[in-house]
């Protein structure tokens, strides 16, 4: 159950008076056709390739591999993540600034950052030195340069895309593109380390990332930007200055902790709860992801006929009624776990492409089109970040206390391991829809979207 987000409201006046203000004549649009779409769409592909293996391999590996006690690891996680949070903003703010500039200026830095990610990746999984102070202290600063590059990449992407416009079915476009890119990355992570070891993962991760790379300097380039002469802080908080934003991102956090802690726990579960071998993950997870590919299409049509809020609620809820079932498997329940992911599977598609788009068009209707994308992603990458950093600081702890350890097989420590995995991202999962319902059913902006 990956992150999402939800819709938002405006002040049309507002909007009105930025683009009169600060905007020139309006470009040509760009062509926004399916080559140039999967042009951008496609370093999606190395994004999510290289998520997996730091959110959800990482944990895990270091675990099992390193020996690290859990509280020990949830404390160096929750610490990195946090200070990658904290700096999104910062780092959205500063993409705005590129962007106003040239896309080419993007394009630049988005190549440095490349070449830093696929180094901190390679560092994080070969660690020269073994003693454990030594090894927290090179993975806290693999980690931190891993995650910097990797948060750059993301905030400019998502700003390219969201600065291409259009309507709502053309924003899910963009993103679907994107997204599926990113699912086609995921699956292809979740196969390689348990066929071929983590060398061909980490070596197919850095042929891809730069024909990607080559491939969205290719791709439609937006509209020169604009970004308004006022202090450094006001343009940071302008996107909390919306009412839309605000509540939207409140829908985000709820449903991003919901599916963050499931990220965070999955390889625990099918090894102790399952009592599954390793080389089932890579069923699990690529029917998860090939799934959500898959459904893609199917959440695009929808939008077209219910519209982006309703679309995304009726996904929620169909989410909530297959994960819960999580909770009832024992050891060797290895089919219906299958089924389950697939379901589940199907579901994320629309986490992952109608937040998004809900998003863009936010962006557009507080008049911030062309100006202010990078300030607002960098905020969403923030609470994403946050969702993720909470899920490993608070789920992993809270485990060891319960009484649960990798390997473990008393009643208990497994009945807290089911609860952790299933149980609380589901209850997480129904207040972010009630928010969602909340908001949709007494804002008529919202209701447009």
């Amino acid at each position: 159950m990956p992150p999402a987000a939800t819709p938002a409201l405006s002040q049309a006046p507002l909007a009105a008076d930025a683009q009169a203000d600060a905007t020139p004549a309006a470009p040509a649009p760009p062509d926004l056709r399916w080559p140039g779409t999967l042009a951008y769409g496609a370093l999606g592909f190395p994004l999510a390739f290289v998520a997996l293996p730091l959110y959800v391999l990482l944990p895990h590996h270091y675990a099992t591999e390193f020996g690290v006690a859990l509280a020990t690891l949830g404390a160096l996680l929750l610490g990195a993540r946090l200070f990658d949070a904290l700096v999104d903003p910062w780092l959205g703010r500063a993409s705005d600034r590129l962007y106003a500039r040239s896309p080419k200026a993007v394009l630049g830095t988005g190549l440095a950052a490349a070449l830093l990610l696929a180094l901190g990746l390679t560092a994080l999984f070969f660690p020269p030195v073994r003693e454990l102070q030594a090894l927290l202290l090179w993975a806290g600063g693999a980690l931190v340069l891993s995650y910097l590059a990797f948060s750059w990449l993301g905030i400019c992407h998502q700003a390219w895309g969201a600065r291409l416009g259009g309507d709502a079915a053309t924003r899910s476009r963009i993103v679907a593109w994107r997204e599926g890119a990113g699912l086609c990355g995921v699956v292809t992570a979740s196969l390689l380390p348990t066929l071929l070891g983590l060398p061909v993962m980490v070596a197919v991760f850095a042929v891809a990332l730069a024909l990607a790379w080559c491939a969205w300097a290719l791709a439609p380039r937006p509209p020169l930007g604009w970004l308004r002469h006022s202090p450094g802080a006001a343009e940071l908080w302008q996107p909390w200055r919306q009412p839309g934003f605000r509540r939207l991102m409140t829908v985000f956090i709820f449903n991003g902790i919901a599916s963050a802690i499931p990220a965070t726990l999955l390889l625990f579960f099918i090894q102790d709860r399952l009592q599954l071998s390793d080389a089932m993950q890579p069923l699990f997870l690529g029917s998860y992801f090939l799934a959500a590919a898959l459904g893609l299409p199917l959440w695009v049509r929808l939008v077209r006929r219910w519209g982006l809020v309703r679309t995304w609620l009726g996904a929620m809820v169909m989410s909530v009624a297959v994960f819960g079932w999580a909770a009832t498997l024992g050891a060797g329940d290895w089919q219906a776990f299958l089924l389950i992911c697939i379901l589940s599977g199907v579901a994320l598609g629309a986490d992952l492409t109608l937040p998004h788009a809900l998003l863009a068009g936010l962006i557009q209707r507080q008049g911030d089109h062309g100006a202010r994308e990078g300030a607002y992603f960098g905020w969403w990458s923030f609470a994403a970040k946050l969702n993720l950093a909470l899920a490993a600081g608070l789920a992993l702890p809270l485990l060891g206390w319960w009484g649960y350890a990798p390997g473990d097989s008393s009643a208990q420590g497994l009945q807290a391991l089911s609860w952790a995995y299933a149980l609380l991202p589901c209850a997480l999962k129904l207040v972010a829809a009630a928010l969602l319902w909340f908001f949709w059913r007494r804002d008529p902006m919202l209701q447009q979207a």
